[in-house]
């Protein structure tokens, strides 16, 4: 199949764009280093607008100095591209369409775990992802991430194995070596997809993969070729019916193709399978979600500069047309295409709905697949550069939908990121082009967060401050696994009352009655800890309800032991005394009256710490094993699996890693098993620090002290005659 390569305009590109049903809006994913960029390049180069012979070492979405210099993408680059297709293939794509011009929006994403926010910001505004998995490497674990991404986020993936080059040419496998290989990786595809996808009979339908439907690629980035099965079989087609006495019957033919497919590799360009599988951005408003600020999708109008957007009644000042490493200016957009606009920054925190209709909603915020779990502290070398620093923090928190810039109470500023490279480029970015001043920076430190590992001992009781008004409550742990279940969605305070009490009966043995008696979550109304009603005919319970949830916020945000959030933390309201007259009830009474009686039943029913832990998959031939389970061994890590990729002499070493002990850990894993071991870290679930924190010869009762000093609290746990009282 070929494409028709065209040297394009942006007015024929703004021409097209009105062909609702000819757009396709891509974003390409994958794990690091299995050739999204190359590939890309190559895209780029067949649509005309870098020459073929510099595709695959251009790197034309790689747009920032850094990026060229280490190789990776750190942020989601947008390019348009204008594809005219040939008649055959015009036959292939189903949907409905208007020529044979298409206008592809591509988005290339970072593949690093750490920029795993970038991935989803790509998602939020495309319709269709391209998962590149190297044929070699095969599935590796942010595979599995993007993947998961992508299907959260409703898009219909189409699979682009990548590197056939060095199947043939480095590992020279056989024709049926490599078929298996083919094959394992579409299973493995499959498998993740059937794991994290919807129903069949969903608003999504059928999003599995399959060579012989279209939706699975194969060939080379860097040499700029690919195939799907579609050739191969027009090929055999009209070879087998050119031979033989006579001409063969339909069903005979399909017999024939259908026999051949079944050990075909494959034959296909990737912009068809794009085009054949993925819809246009119209189709899908049942399920199409918000848009993040980097870009933005148009939906439901034109946009163009003269628009007035509400909030309240702002203009932005111009449109423009993203084309990798530069800009090109538009004068309006219509809907459903990739836009940037200009000027949208003085009015958004991070992220935000812009809209010309004065009733909309708000659109839901991204969910993101990491957790900004490391830390590190920034203060201006000059203290009369601090105005600076606070508004490089501004612009740093705006430019990345992931960083959070915190101030702490004793006037520390501190940047949160979801790994080392990430905190490193965040840090470069403020310095260099947001505060543009010389800062002085701190260790990287971690995020923990509190727990307790029993039932509160006794019952606690906190009385307001006029004395008329008493708490009677007691803390308890998750049983395990809900904590998790709130993380993915799958437990929500917009669930349907009945149904999400079933399932607390069903899955943890919950009481029905007090499943349905849940007050909310915390801490922001969405985390991981339940305030529950387990009362019996109280008077005036509903009238200091918003108090006490105002109060468990607070007190689930930061914690007792060091003001960390607190993390499977069930309280349960046994009793309250009130005061008849309402006055003597209100807010100023109730609030830090719950926030006390909470903090003593975290105290009393053993309070323990808990420490982020990475999934670690590290690649790296067999000899050098042995070192990787020594570097593990010196770092608390815990291998789990270990398994050879199929027809290579490389192995796969999975292994879990507390974030604490991950900083320095690749320069440790390369400089012992000898540079031939690649780690890939990505966060993966929270563990119990063992220890008592109270105990002052162990781990945990270091780490709170040293975050009571760095945040500027006073030395020592708060004593529990601090929150309990007595009758």
């Amino acid at each position: 199949m070929r494409l028709l390569q065209v040297n394009f305009t942006v007015d024929q590109i703004r021409a097209i764009m009105d062909k609702k049903s000819n757009i396709r809006n891509m974003s390409v994913i994958a794990h690091v280093d299995h050739g999204k960029s190359t590939l890309t390049d190559s895209l780029v180069s067949k649509a005309g607008i870098i020459a073929s012979a510099r595709a695959g070492e251009t790197r034309f979405t790689d747009t920032r100095k850094d990026e060229q210099e280490r190789c990776i993408t750190i942020k989601s680059t947008a390019i348009s591209m204008y594809y005219e297709l040939t008649e055959n293939d015009m036959a292939f794509i189903k949907q409905c369409k208007d020529g044979s011009g298409f206008l592809i929006n591509l988005i290339d994403s970072p593949g690093h775990v750490d920029f795993s926010s970038e991935v989803t910001a790509a998602l939020r505004v495309t319709d269709g992802a391209l998962v590149v998995v190297d044929c070699v490497s095969g599935v590796c674990v942010q595979t599995e991430t993007v993947l998961r991404q992508a299907i959260a986020e409703r898009i219909k993936p189409v699979l682009m194995m990548n590197k056939m080059d060095r199947a043939l040419l480095e590992l020279q496998l056989a024709p049926e070596e490599l078929y298996q290989t083919f094959q394992r990786i579409v299973e493995n595809v499959n498998v993740i997809i059937s794991t994290y996808g919807e129903d069949e009979n969903g608003p999504m339908g059928n999003i599995m993969i399959d060579p012989v439907i279209g939706t699975v690629g194969f060939g080379s980035g860097l040499h700029g070729w690919a195939f799907t099965l579609k050739q191969f079989a027009e090929m055999y087609v009209a070879k087998f019916a050119a031979k033989g006495e006579g001409q063969l019957s339909p069903s005979e033919r399909c017999k024939k193709v259908e026999d051949m497919m079944k050990k075909l590799w494959g034959d296909s360009r990737i912009l068809p399978a794009s085009s054949s599988f993925t819809h246009a951005p119209l189709e899908p408003k049942i399920y199409s979600r918000e848009n993040p600020d980097a870009f933005r999708k148009s939906q439901n109008r034109s946009m163009n500069r003269d628009a007035s957007i509400y909030c309240p009644t702002f203009l932005y000042s111009r449109t423009i047309l993203m084309m990798g490493r530069y800009v090109e200016p538009i004068e309006d957009v219509p809907c459903g295409n990739i836009v940037g606009l200009v000027g949208v920054d003085q009015f958004l925190v991070k992220t935000g709905t812009i809209t010309t209709f004065e009733h909309a909603h708000n659109m839901r915020v991204m969910k993101f697949s990491v957790s900004p779990v490391v830390r590190v502290a920034v203060e201006a070398k000059n203290p009369a550069d601090l105005p600076k620093l606070v508004e490089g923090l501004k612009r740093l928190a705006k430019s990345d939908p992931m960083v959070q810039c915190i101030i702490e109470e004793s006037g520390e500023h501190i940047i949160a990121g979801a790994g080392e490279l990430h905190l490193e480029i965040c840090l470069k970015d403020l310095e260099e082009d947001h505060a543009c001043i010389p800062l002085k920076k701190s260790d990287p430190v971690v995020s923990y967060r509190e727990t307790v590992s029993a039932e509160s001992d006794q019952m606690c009781l906190s009385k307001s401050p006029n004395k008329h008004n008493r708490l009677y409550m007691k803390a308890r742990p998750f049983p395990d696994g809900l904590a998790e279940d709130i993380d993915k969605g799958d437990v929500t305070s917009r669930q349907e009352l009945k149904t999400r009490a079933r399932y607390l009966a069903d899955k943890y043995e919950w009481e029905v009655t007090e499943a349905r008696k849940i007050w909310c979550f915390g801490p922001d109304g969405t985390g991981p800890n339940l305030l529950m009603d387990v009362t019996k005919g109280v008077q005036y319970l509903n009238e200091i309800k918003d108090s006490v949830v105002a109060g468990f916020q607070w007190a689930t945000k930061e914690g007792v032991l060091c003001e960390e959030n607190l993390r499977a933390v069930r309280f349960d309201v046994h009793d309250v005394t009130l005061h008849t007259d309402a006055i003597h009830r209100g807010g100023g009474q109730i609030i830090p009256t719950a926030r006390r009686v909470l903090y003593a039943c975290q105290i009393t029913a053993e309070p323990r710490l808990m420490e982020p832990v990475y999934l670690v998959e590290i690649q790296c031939p067999e000899q050098v094993v042995g070192g990787i389970y020594g570097v593990l061994n010196r770092k608390r890590g815990h291998v789990f699996e270990e398994s050879q990729v199929m027809g290579t002499p490389m192995f796969i070493v999975k292994a879990f890693l507390p974030v604490n002990e991950s900083f320095g850990f690749t320069a440790d894993l390369r400089s012992n098993p000898g540079g031939q071991a690649f780690p890939q870290c990505v966060f993966d679930h929270w563990q119990i620090l063992q220890g008592d924190p109270q105990d002052p010869a162990s781990k945990p009762f270091q780490i709170v002290a040293e975050t009571r000093k760095r945040k500027g609290l006073k030395e020592g746990i708060p004593a529990l005659d601090n929150f309990l009282d007595k009758l």
